[in-house]
């Protein structure tokens, strides 16, 4: 009797968006591995138009969506809060319908934000939301939408997002220490600075482990929320604290005096939690997934 050999699953095909943002940028080259990835930015979709993200999805008809793109202006979604909601709500609640039409899984990146940083144990992602500003408020809203509409989805919180490209903490204080005798950081606002590369990894990581056939026979469901940062914890002056030593031999970059100082000495259109810790137990339960300690990937990334 003559076998004949099984052909092997078609590659899916992965719809990207935000592929110019420090997410999206590192995504677009760990998802390569798990199938044909179709990248696409803020000129390829605005995600402020809901007909054009509903038809683009519709004709690209993706089996994996994963949005890290999201508006991210925390103090200017105060005066914009109509585009906020666009973008992180009804945007990704478009996703996740057209993902229940297809068939095909969402991946969705959220924040610290949606609580309201009370204490200083860390949140568990069945906590109560309470967020304190429009850009919080509009992630929250997102997060329930892609609930409501019932299709296979992971969403990943995650805090202090930084990289290498774009715009984050990192390179700002990088480029205010050459400028600057003097900064003043705030340091009663507590979290994990969380490198967009290993964020990226650990996406890529999941998805494979839910394509895999053993695991899809052994292991109930995943879908839900997961917290999912860098581990260990530290203050802003404590972040650029680490930045500016890891800096100490480059000659260009002046050894800037780095004062501390309380939220309220640094007012701002829109109010931080003091609290962003995110426990990322589940994600290891779930997963087997630990990201590094901070201070290792902040190397790695200034390596």
């Amino acid at each position: 009797m003559t076998t004949v050999p099984r052909s092997p699953l078609p590659a899916p095909r992965i719809l990207l968006t935000g592929a110019r943002g420090q997410v999206g940028w590192e995504l677009r080259r760990t998802l390569s591995c798990l199938g044909e990835v179709v990248a696409l930015d803020s000129r390829s979709m605005n995600l402020a138009d809901a007909d054009a993200v509903r038809q683009t999805v519709h004709e690209m008809a993706p089996n994996i969506i994963v949005n890290p793109a999201a508006y991210t202006a925390v103090d200017k979604a105060e005066s914009e809060p109509e585009l906020a909601h666009a973008v992180n709500t009804v945007a990704p609640g478009i996703l996740a319908e057209e993902a229940g039409r297809l068939g095909a899984l969402l991946v969705h990146y959220s924040t610290d934000y949606v609580f309201n940083g009370t204490g200083s144990t860390p949140w568990k992602e069945d906590d109560a939301c309470d967020p304190l500003n429009v850009y919080g408020a509009t992630k929250l809203a997102g997060e329930r939408a892609i609930q409501a509409a019932g299709c296979r989805h992971l969403i990943f919180r995650t805090s202090w997002v930084y990289g290498a490209r774009g715009s984050n903490f990192l390179l700002t204080m990088r480029r205010l220490m050459r400028e600057r005798p003097e900064l003043k950081i705030v340091a009663d606002q507590i979290g994990a600075p969380t490198w967009c590369r290993d964020l990226a990894e650990a996406t890529a990581q999941a998805l494979s482990q839910i394509a895999s056939p053993m695991l899809a026979a052994n292991q109930a469901e995943p879908w839900g929320i997961y917290h999912m940062t860098n581990a260990g914890e530290t203050s802003w002056h404590g972040f650029a604290e680490a930045i500016q030593a890891m800096d100490e031999f480059d000659e260009t970059c002046a050894p800037a005096h780095l004062r501390p100082i309380p939220s309220s000495d640094y007012p701002t259109p829109a109010k931080r939690p003091l609290n962003s810790r995110l426990n990322n137990d589940k994600l290891k339960q779930t997963f087997g997934i630990s990201l590094q300690d901070w201070h290792a990937a902040l190397a790695l990334c200034l390596g």
